[in-house]
């Protein structure tokens, strides 16, 4: 399995990362990877960790699973953070000269599983800060419309303006008195809108403050099962408050100290 992506990142999609606040990226990881992650996938779902959620609501069907921080607690995860072309794909869309994991995350949704991910941007959820932030979404299984590509709204990055954190899980945990994420669906007809149509080890990657989100799977016959990284670069630092995603454990960092810890250890350059 190759350590560096199999490709160079072209000039347009990295100006289309700063301009969009996304890209599609095709052809970086190599097959070695997806067959990897998808025998964790399956060991992940049969022993969850202790912050795994399950985010069908009750009278949905199918299955919506959603569990983080699995580097830190399986050598086959942290194998792919430190060793897979995850970090450097980052460091080169950001301009970075180092690269901090912030957390790896499962966002699966089985067949039949109409539960949608709300319209949301990312950095209000963690205890971060700063401009180089970004997901990388790596799909495991063929992604269209109908079995839940992810959304994005072009551009919203450089709104200025962040936004309540809604919860997955419906329940107002995140509120933390910010405005409310606008009608995405409202406003269909004026904004850009992106989703992207992927085959296994296609990876999308967001700045942390644009805005996506995602319908259900609807297909009978395909699982969407992406593995998400998040990522920062230089300039990022520690910013506590409440009622935010729940970390592992509190870094033993003050409030505006750069990442470096056992939490978000520094990953690239190696």
């Amino acid at each position: 399995m190759k350590r560096h992506p199999l490709r160079a990142i072209t000039e347009a999609e990295a100006a289309a990362y700063q301009s969009d606040g996304v890209v599609l990226l095709k052809g970086l990881f190599d097959a070695g990877w997806v067959e990897r992650l998808r025998g964790l996938a399956e060991a992940d779902m049969e022993n969850p960790g202790p912050l795994t959620q399950e985010l069908a609501k009750p009278d949905d069907s199918g299955r919506f699973y959603f569990n983080t921080f699995m580097w830190h607690r399986d050598a086959g995860f942290r194998d792919f953070v430190f060793g897979a072309p995850a970090a450097e794909i980052a460091a080169r869309l950001m301009g970075a000269e180092r690269i901090n994991i912030v957390f790896d995350q499962f966002l699966i949704k089985e067949p039949d599983t109409p539960t949608r991910t709300p319209w949301h941007h990312d950095l209000t959820y963690w205890p971060i800060d700063g401009e180089r932030v970004c997901s990388l979404w790596l799909a495991l299984d063929d992604v269209d419309a109908e079995s839940g590509a992810v959304e994005y709204v072009k551009g919203s990055h450089r709104w200025g303006q962040r936004y309540e954190a809604p919860a997955f899980a419906g329940d107002g945990r995140y509120e933390q008195g910010l405005p409310a994420v606008p009608d995405i669906e409202a406003r269909r007809g004026e904004l850009d809108i992106v989703q992207f149509a992927m085959a296994p080890g296609d990876c999308a990657v967001h700045h942390g403050q644009l805005l996506h989100g995602a319908p259900g799977n609807a297909r009978s016959d395909r699982r969407r099962r992406a593995y998400v990284t998040r990522w920062a670069g230089d300039g990022v630092v520690y910013r506590p408050r409440p009622n935010i995603q729940q970390m592992p454990w509190d870094p033993d960092l003050a409030p505006g100290d750069a990442l470096d810890s056992d939490l978000w250890p520094r990953v690239w350059p190696t």
